[in-house]
């Protein structure tokens, strides 16, 4: 530093702090995908053969090593703040009011986004991706996010949107009724009767049910 008082601008401490905790966004966003998917059973994270995934129920496997790393990364995160706030309150040519929480904050945020790197590493090499589960779950979609390019090709046909957009919500209210009565989604015959719908090219049906 060309000029500096009695100690350098915290906002040193503060940038790389920062850039640390970028990290522990990056491990935090994997952690809670992953929790989600598999919560959906389309992703598992690795299991160990006598690992005990639950102590109070035997039969789950709860994705331990991704809460781990929410909550790790949530520390860590929080941690780089208490950088910032030194940097924030410091007093004219600064004062060493920072000096506690620099001791704490530095070290435990590198040791926190060190475990967070070993926790990635190891679970990201023994992902299970069950391409059975997201198979079904995305042939229970598609219809519904079909519904896009049929409206779309709808309204190029000279239909008015409004009322193509009101007819695709009451059907595939319907239809959702339906799947949650445990049968399938009929939502692309249900479309195929309505008025707007009915006059598209069999080609535009043919992608929307592809």
């Amino acid at each position: 530093l060309a000029v500096t008082g009695q100690t350098s601008s915290r906002k040193i401490d503060a940038a790389w702090a920062a850039t640390i905790a970028g990290v522990a966004q990056s491990t935090g966003k994997f952690s809670q995908d992953l929790r989600l998917l598999q919560h959906l059973g389309e992703v598992l994270e690795p299991f160990g053969e006598r690992q005990i995934g639950s102590s109070a129920m035997p039969y789950k496997r709860n994705p331990m090593r991704a809460e781990r790393m929410s909550a790790l990364s949530r520390f860590a995160i929080q941690t780089a703040g208490n950088l910032a706030w030194s940097a924030a309150a410091q007093w004219l040519e600064r004062s060493l009011d920072d000096s506690a929480v620099k001791r704490i904050a530095m070290p435990e945020l590198y040791l926190a986004v060190d475990a967070l790197l070993v926790l990635y590493h190891g679970t990201a090499r023994g992902l299970e991706v069950q391409e059975h589960v997201v198979s079904a779950n995305l042939r229970r979609e598609l219809p519904a996010m079909a519904t896009e390019t049929l409206l779309m090709a709808a309204t190029r046909s000279g239909g008015d949107r409004q009322a193509l957009h009101e007819r695709v919500r009451v059907r595939a209210r319907e239809a959702a009724a339906r799947v949650e009565g445990g049968e399938g989604s009929d939502l692309l015959d249900r479309l195929a009767g309505e008025p707007g719908f009915a006059g598209l090219p069999e080609e535009t049906w043919r992608r929307a049910r592809d």
